[in-house]
């Protein structure tokens, strides 16, 4: 018996509402040794004062020591073992977008990058470009046809947009296109198996024809190509976990995320007080609400450690509004850790914050990393946090005689 078994026997149903706060790339590291992280930095009365009165750990998205991508992270969150389900960010993307992905598709996140005269990447974000302009690049690639497949590309945001190709015989085992370096030319599909080297021919010819269709339209001339999928088979949350779910997401990606486990996606808008609204508005119709924030990441892989804790400061300032709804379980934790200090994720474990009326209280008085390492409850893979959630929400029930 796997843990969705064990839940979906023991959940019950009450009016209890649950809100998981995940500010995205939320763990650091100092700058310099015997240094403060970015959260340790940041002036967080409010998470403080939850953190005092909830009960604080570090979680684990993955395993110890491997570095998660955002679909990963977040599943875990979820309540879904990432190692289980392993779901390409192309299909996270295409819903994200509200793409409809049929049996014969793969969809890829696609990344618009600048490379030189050589063709080696000089900017993997090609300067994160305007999504205006993000729409007119892939306006161009929407003219490259290929021999044997139908290919649609729909802009994302920024640099992003989702690239699918549909065709007969089509498999999704394809390499990232990504080197995840500057100074080195994207990487050339290749395919583990007969249907995944059809598709990897397939790509390739796509980025040739990408180079030359955008090949002047610096700091956009040229894209890698990431997540390669096909539509996986996944329960719902109401269907493991009984929850009325809802997302509140700024970013496409997360949206999808939401979107594949069964999750209603509201209409967050823009921006955080935008998101804030939405939950207000919404408080009546669900029991369990996602809330996520983006610009924890973003900055942290900018490498830009002052607006990092800024923009976790900027979070901190809605606790209030959050609390103020009376939620019975609030958690604040990230999908996985993004140190300004590396540019990008990390295998650190997250810092996590579990209130509730029925929390056993800790000695953690701040929202920290070196405080949260002291934290009741422990270091735990992230994948538990669901059944904490629901068993601190009076969601459980006893186990056994």
């Amino acid at each position: 018996m796997d843990l969705h078994d064990i839940i979906k026997e023991l959940r019950e149903e009450n009016a209890q509402k649950i809100v998981l706060l995940v500010a995205d790339g939320l763990g650091g590291l100092p700058l310099q040794t015997g240094g403060k992280t970015e959260l340790e930095t940041a002036r967080t009365p409010n998470l403080d004062a939850l953190a005092s009165e909830g009960v604080c750990g570090l979680s684990l998205p993955v395993l110890p020591g491997i570095t998660p991508g955002s679909g990963p992270g977040h599943l875990a969150l979820f309540g879904y073992d990432p190692l289980k389900y392993r779901i390409g960010r192309g299909i996270l993307e295409a819903l994200g977008i509200n793409f409809e992905v049929g049996a014969r598709d793969v969809a890829i996140r696609g990344n618009f990058c600048t490379v030189d005269a050589a063709g080696n990447i000089s900017d993997r974000r090609a300067g994160r470009p305007t999504t205006e302009r993000c729409a007119a690049m892939c306006a161009k690639l929407k003219k490259i046809q290929i021999p044997g497949v139908e290919v649609f590309v729909e802009p994302v945001r920024e640099h992003r947009f989702v690239l699918v190709f549909r065709g007969d015989g089509l498999g999704d085992q394809v390499n990232d296109t990504d080197p995840q370096k500057t100074g080195l030319k994207p990487l050339e599909a290749s395919g583990k198996d007969t249907a995944s080297r059809k598709t990897a021919t397939v790509a390739n010819q796509f980025i040739q024809e990408a180079g030359r269709v955008l090949g002047k339209d610096l700091p956009t001339n040229m894209v890698t190509l990431r997540g390669f999928a096909t539509y996986p088979k996944i329960e719902t949350m109401n269907q493991v976990f009984g929850f009325q779910a809802a997302a509140i997401a700024v970013y496409p990606m997360y949206k999808g995320l939401a979107r594949l486990v069964g999750m209603t996606i509201l209409d967050a808008g823009s921006t955080l007080e935008n998101q804030i609204s939405v939950l207000r508005s919404a408080w009546d119709k669900f029991n369990f609400f996602f809330l996520h924030y983006k610009y924890t990441d973003s900055t942290g892989e900018d490498g830009n450690f002052a607006a990092k804790v800024d923009k976790i400061e900027k979070l901190d300032q809605v606790i209030p509004d959050i609390r103020a709804l009376n939620p019975d379980v609030l958690i604040v934790t990230g999908d996985h850790s993004t140190p300004s200090k590396l540019k990008s994720h990390s295998w650190h474990p997250v810092p996590t914050l579990l209130w509730a009326n029925s929390c056993r209280s800790d000695q953690v008085t701040g929202f920290g990393e070196a405080q949260c390492l002291q934290g009741g409850l422990g270091q735990f893979e992230a994948k538990h946090l669901m059944s904490l959630a629901m068993a601190h929400a009076g969601k459980l029930a006893k186990y056994g005689a």
